[in-house]
């Protein structure tokens, strides 16, 4: 039963990787697509919407990616150099969020009003 309960976890990491991926590739195909018909309609501002668009599937997928970065490594028996490992790739990608987000909104998270949100 211990061996199904990994297998079931792993899979369910292994689902969320692919969501992830699936949703910065998304964005990105979209983001190009929207870009490409705001030039033809010649708007103003198309690579600012671009970068907001595509920088906000950039952030969800990377969420999701941590997400199944800490069902794989703590449901699963988790050892030191596995927790060291997941607390790398964490800080990473959270200061890449950071940064993604001060680039898309020019604030920082933290510094957000109540009514942004």
């Amino acid at each position: 039963m211990h061996m199904d309960f990994q297998k079931a976890v792993d899979a369910a990491g292994t689902v969320i990787d692919g969501v992830g991926a699936t949703v910065i590739v998304a964005g990105a195909l979209i983001a190009a697509g929207l870009a490409v018909r705001g030039v033809l309609a010649r708007q103003a501002h198309v690579y600012g919407a671009f970068r907001r668009f595509f920088g906000r599937s950039l952030l969800l997928g990377l969420e999701l990616l941590v997400a199944a970065d800490i069902i794989r490594t703590v449901a699963v028996t988790p050892t030191l150099e596995s927790v060291g490992v997941l607390a790398a790739i964490v800080l990473i990608r959270t200061f890449l969020s950071f940064s993604l987000e001060l680039e898309i909104t020019g604030k920082w998270p933290w510094q957000k009003t109540a009514d942004a949100q």
